[in-house]
């Protein structure tokens, strides 16, 4: 049985092929949201899943299924790297696959994904400004993922993987509250 070490490891290598070929083909965003629709409806079909698990089931006519299902949808390329999953039994890896391909196109395309909490709910024009600063003093494209809570009074917390960038007026009333009783 692999780890699930092993099976990032197995995910991170597909998905790396991919995102070769994609690049090749000139659209790894568009490859990746057609990755990333297909992980969606294994995802939510519970049919499909129990399909493409199946042991019972060949994988020559898995493969086949997907071609019939996909060629006139996506690259041809796509679909052989489809096949080659299947024939080596890794199907049950494409949810896993999209996610690390996500991550990697990432990389390649210098985009940063943060998670920013604010004290209040904030408009469209707000939420732009707050991406526009992430990324100036980040040097990369940064997404934020906007959260709400009251509790840290104004300003906002930014984490971005292992960093944390705290701003909010809570810490800093907490700063000055420590420093007037030293």
């Amino acid at each position: 049985m692999a780890t699930a070490t092993t099976g990032g490891t197995v995910a991170r290598n597909y998905a790396e092929a991919l995102l070769a070929l994609a690049q090749k083909a000139g659209d790894a965003s568009g490859w990746g949201a057609l990755l990333g629709q297909l992980a969606g409806a294994i995802d939510v079909d519970t049919t499909l899943q129990r399909y493409l698990a199946s042991p019972k089931i060949r994988g020559a006519n898995k493969a086949a299924m997907l071609t019939r299902a996909l060629t006139d949808r996506v690259p041809a390329p796509f679909v052989r790297w489809l096949q080659a999953l299947v024939k080596n039994r890794r199907q049950a890896l494409i949810p896993a696959i999209a996610a690390e391909y996500e991550q990697l196109l990432d990389a390649v395309e210098g985009r940063v994904h943060a998670r920013v909490t604010v004290a209040r709910e904030t408009d469209a024009a707000d939420a732009t400004m707050i991406a526009q600063q992430l990324s100036k003093a980040m040097g990369k494209t940064v997404v934020p993922t906007l959260t709400v809570n009251p509790a840290i009074l104004g300003g906002v917390i930014v984490r971005i993987g292992d960093t944390v960038m705290d701003g909010s007026v809570r810490r800093k009333l907490a700063m000055l509250r420590s420093r007037m009783t030293a």
